[in-house]
């Protein structure tokens, strides 16, 4: 009875875990940061695999500029991407993705360049 009751808990968890959806973990710089000096890149880290198929970077009122994903295919669990300075103010950059359980995903962060 014990062995069942245990390959039961252990079958939930792992059914769990695979049906899971990759999650952003983290950013650099973090969602609301305040820094001294444009990044040269930023970065996004996921749970797990993640193709980004398109990262957008709005500044103040200008038009998105699309930052290059192309370099970093495959299902990916860091990326890191050049960004395009624009001096001082807030960057909001926008991404989308397919998680390698095939769902889509997209997310946005901010920082702020003082």
């Amino acid at each position: 009875m014990k062995y069942r009751f245990a390959l039961t808990i252990f079958l939930a968890l792992t059914s769990a875990q695979a049906l899971a959806h990759s999650e952003k973990e983290s950013t650099t710089p973090a969602n609301g940061a305040v820094v001294e000096d444009v990044p040269e890149t930023i970065g996004l880290r996921f749970t797990d695999g993640m193709r980004l198929t398109k990262v957008e970077m709005i500044y103040a009122s200008s038009a998105p500029k699309t930052l290059e994903v192309s370099s970093q295919s495959g299902f990916l669990k860091e990326f890191s991407l050049p960004l395009i300075s624009m001096g001082t103010g807030i960057y909001q950059i926008d991404w989308r993705g397919l998680g390698i359980d095939g769902h889509p995903m997209n997310g946005t962060f901010s920082f702020e360049v003082k």
